[in-house]
C-alpha cells in the first residue's frame, strides 16, 4: 500500500491554464498509478454539531459563517485527507430552491470551491461536491434526464470557476441522474471526474442499481474513479467495491463508507463502529482495488487520523 501526503497542488483560479492543467493531470496519473489518496469525512455531522440551524442549508455558511467551514477542511487536512470535498453536496438548484434560493448556485459553489482551496492551500486536492437533487428521475418522477443535466451543468460551472481539482459526483443512487452529472461535469470541465453511488443490504442502491451494473454504465463516459460512499454500513461497501472490482478489474474505487450503521439512542443518533474498528477495515478495501478511501455521515477527524496512521503503518510494515 502507498500511502502519501500530496505537495505543491495549489490551484489559483488565475493560474495560466498550463500551470491548473498539470495540477490536474498529476491526479489523474496518481490514481491511475494506483496511489492510494486519503479522503475527508462528514460534512454535515460536523457542521450541525457546530450549530447549523436547521432551516439553513449547508452551502448558505459558504458565504455566511466562512470561518466554520474553513475549520472543518482544516480539521480534516490535520488529520491526514489528501483530497476535501467542496461544502457543495445540495448546491444545485433544485435543492436550493427548496430554501427559496436557486438563484444563489453560482455564488454559493464558488465560494465554497474558493474556501476549500485556501485551506487546502499547496497541500491537498479540492474536489468539487455534487450530490443528488433529491427529485424522482422520470419515468417514476417528474425531473427529466435533459432538466438534470442542466441542473448539474450550472453546478460543475460554478465549482470549476471556483479553482477546484476535480469533481466528485456522490451518494447517487439513481443511475440516470448519476450519468446525468457526470456527463455535465464532463461536458462543462476537463477536470478529472469521480463518482461515489450509496448502496443499501440488498446489495442494490435505493433505486434498485447494483454496483457491477453501475460500474459497467458509467465508467466508459470517463471517469477518473468510481466506488460507494454512505450506505448501510461497511460489509455493504465492502460488497459494492467487490463487484465493481470484479467488472473493472484496473479501475480505481472509492471506498467512503458512514461510520457503521445509525441507531437513535435517547433521542441522538449514533453510529456503531469507531475509529480504530473502522480503519481496521481500509486494508479490506484497498484489496478489492479503493484508491480513495474515507468515512462519510457520522464520522470526523478521528476517523480519518485512524485511516491515515493505518495506512503509514502499513507501509512502515513494509519495509
Amino acid at each position: 500500500m502507498t500511502s502519501r501526503v500530496i505537495g505543491n497542488l495549489s490551484r489559483n483560479p488565475a493560474q495560466e491554464d498550463k500551470q491548473a492543467n498539470s495540477g490536474r493531470q498529476d491526479l489523474q496519473q496518481l490514481l491511475d498509478a494506483g496511489t492510494i489518496l486519503v479522503a475527508d469525512g462528514a460534512t454535515g455531522t460536523l457542521l450541525m454539531a457546530a450549530g447549523l440551524p436547521n432551516d439553513t442549508a449547508p452551502e448558505e455558511w459558504n458565504v455566511e459563517r466562512p470561518e466554520e467551514i474553513l475549520k472543518l477542511h482544516r480539521s480534516y487536512l490535520g488529520a491526514g485527507s489528501q483530497i476535501i470535498l467542496t461544502n457543495t453536496f445540495g448546491g444545485n438548484r433544485i435543492k436550493l430552491g427548496k430554501r427559496g434560493i436557486a438563484g444563489r448556485v453560482g455564488e454559493l459553489n464558488e465560494a465554497g470551491a474558493r474556501l476549500a482551496r485556501q485551506a487546502a492551500a499547496a497541500g491537498a486536492y479540492v474536489a468539487g461536491d455534487i450530490g443528488p437533487t433529491g427529485e424522482m428521475m422520470s419515468p417514476l418522477g417528474d425531473l427529466t434526464y435533459e432538466a438534470a443535466l442542466e441542473v448539474f451543468l450550472e453546478q460543475a460551472t460554478a465549482l470549476a470557476n471556483g479553482g477546484v481539482d476535480a469533481i466528485w459526483v456522490e451518494t447517487m443512487t439513481d443511475l440516470e441522474e448519476a450519468r446525468a452529472a457526470v456527463t455535465a461535469a464532463r461536458q462543462t470541465t476537463d477536470l478529472p471526474v469521480l463518482c461515489s453511488l450509496s448502496f443499501g443490504p440488498a446489495g442494490r442502491t435505493m433505486m434498485g442499481v447494483t454496483a457491477r451494473k453501475a460500474a459497467e454504465e458509467l465508467w466508459p463516459i470517463g471517469l477518473a474513479a468510481i466506488g460507494a460512499n454512505c450506505g448501510e454500513g461497511l460489509d455493504v461497501v465492502e460488497e459494492a467495491l467487490r463487484e465493481m472490482h470484479e467488472a473493472l478489474p484496473d479501475a480505481p474505487l472509492i471506498a467512503k463508507p458512514n461510520a457503521g450503521l445509525a441507531k437513535l439512542i435517547d433521542g441522538k443518533t449514533v453510529y456503531d463502529v469507531g475509529p480504530e474498528d473502522f480503519s481496521k477495515r481500509i486494508g479490506d478495501f484497498i484489496a478489492l482495488g479503493a484508491r480513495v478511501v474515507g468515512s462519510c455521515c457520522g464520522s470526523s477527524p478521528a476517523y480519518i487520523r485512524a485511516i491515515a496512521e493505518a495506512l503509514s503503518d502499513a507501509d512502515s510494515a513494509r519495509g
